[in-house]
């Protein structure tokens, strides 16, 4: 127990700091529409022809009994505190320090993003808990078992039906242990193990939306991250498609086109999610024609992450790396009432409660922090990534994909970036105790020759 009491110490404030926040507010923070979508398809469990697949609902659905959002954001709480004693695990299990694994466990137990996601009815968080023990699986021993790899197969595919950004993470583990040279055992374990709950939960979806996918909305997504640089005198689109090109409407962010009524998309009849399939069409036209632009578009918007101060994306949002205080209303809509009729009565906006709403304003945590040492992090990890024994390159990759595919596929938010922190926290671990050290040599003793 002496080679952990750092780690016990630090796990034990961040439990403080928890108990804190579920003091300092009067309920858990719950957004408008997202959180409501999550608790609505818990209570009719099925998938959404929209946003949201249903990995997230499911927990929610387990949770219904209890009919208490305060308590979910309990038990998120719990969740965000063992993410942090799975990469401290996995850590000292491949040779680290206590400090240094606690070390790489910081950002999780103390950032005030990470804590506000657990308060929150989001599901990043349950992505980032399902990542994390996946990378944990296969990286547990040196040799890398057929169960474990079947395990981790799983959990990166219930990732992928809580967030379908993460389902691409399978095909990445499968080329990192054809890498490693894994038998053909744990490769096939680890896609099948993957790829049949995806299968599935889109032959769910299907029955249900007469689609055979994962969610409705990957074309309207890339479709909006189109409209920040689409010229349609370069696209040359087919008559059905020409509609959807840009009319006029600019906005600050390609998110933004996703609601904005005057966008091109929304004036369509029948709803932007009826013409999915037509928006995946003109979008992916438009990235082959304007390659360049496209790409452009994404390395910006990523580098948003990296500041040393907060970017507002899009400029109505604030970003702070600071503990929020105030009150904050419920709009007045049906599906808000319906949520609570069926699931909790008791759900309303949040307000901070005195003292502890106070102390928690207070709470300092510098945004280099949160920004830019995460770019540092990325940058060990990729050192670590290269070479011969490549001892940071699953967590790292792992971190690239889930900062970049979100903005690649629709645009950059400061919450989709956090599933990729804790990988790049594990990744720089990695890759700093990967660095050869010097051995140090006994002195040479000189030979006396003694005359006879």
């Amino acid at each position: 127990m002496a080679a952990h009491r750092l780690f016990a110490v630090v796990l034990a404030l961040a439990a403080a700091l928890r108990v804190l926040v579920m003091l300092g507010y009067d309920t858990a923070m719950v957004y408008w529409y997202d959180s409501f979508t999550y608790l609505d398809t818990a209570v009719h469990l099925q998938p959404r022809g929209a946003f949201h697949p249903a990995g997230y609902s499911a927990f929610l659905w387990l949770m219904r009994p209890f009919g208490s959002v305060e308590l979910i954001a309990g038990v998120q709480h719990a969740i965000g505190l063992g993410i942090a004693v799975m990469i401290y695990a996995l850590l000292r299990r491949r040779g680290l320090p206590g400090w240094g694994a606690t070390l790489a466990a910081v950002p999780v137990l103390f950032d005030p993003a990470f804590v506000r996601l657990e308060h929150a009815i989001l599901s990043d968080l349950q992505v980032i808990a399902l990542v994390v023990a996946a990378l944990c699986a296969l990286m547990w021993r040196e040799e890398v078992t057929w169960r474990a790899a079947a395990l981790a197969g799983l959990l990166l595919a219930l990732a992928g039906v809580t967030r379908t950004a993460a389902a691409p993470l399978i095909g990445l583990a499968v080329l990192w242990l054809l890498l490693r040279r894994v038998p053909w055992r744990g490769v096939v374990a680890l896609a099948l193990a993957g790829a049949l709950p995806l299968i599935g939960y889109a032959g769910w979806y299907a029955q249900h939306n007469g689609r055979f996918a994962l969610s409705g909305s990957d074309g309207v997504a890339l479709w909006a991250r189109t409209m920040t640089f689409a010229d349609c005198s370069i696209i040359k689109p087919p008559p059905e498609e020409a509609p959807l090109c840009p009319n006029g409407t600019v906005l600050d962010a390609a998110s933004e086109y996703v609601w904005a009524p005057g966008a091109s998309l929304n004036r369509l009849p029948g709803g932007r999610f009826a013409h999915n399939d037509l928006a995946r069409s003109f979008a992916v036209r438009a990235i082959a024609a304007q390659p360049l632009d496209y790409l452009r578009e994404v390395a910006a918007n990523t580098a948003l992450a990296f500041t040393w101060e907060p970017v507002p994306h899009p400029d109505r949002m604030t970003p702070t790396s600071r503990f929020p205080y105030g009150t904050w209303t419920l709009p007045g809509n049906p599906l808000v009432d319906k949520v609570r009729a069926e699931y909790d009565p008791d759900i309303r906006g949040m307000r901070s409660v005195e003292p502890f709403g106070s102390i928690l304003a207070a709470y300092p945590y510098p945004w280099f922090l949160h920004g830019t040492l995460f770019g540092v992090m990325l940058l060990a990890g990729a050192a670590g990534s290269i070479g011969r024994r490549r001892a940071a390159l699953l967590p790292w990759t792992f971190a690239m994909f889930l900062l970049v595919a979100p903005v690649a596929a629709l645009d950059f938010d400061h919450r989709y970036v956090l599933p990729a922190i804790p990988l790049a926290a594990v990744a720089a671990a990695l890759a700093v105790a990967a660095i050869p050290r010097p051995r140090h040599r006994a002195p040479v003793r000189e030979r006396v020759t003694v005359p006879v």
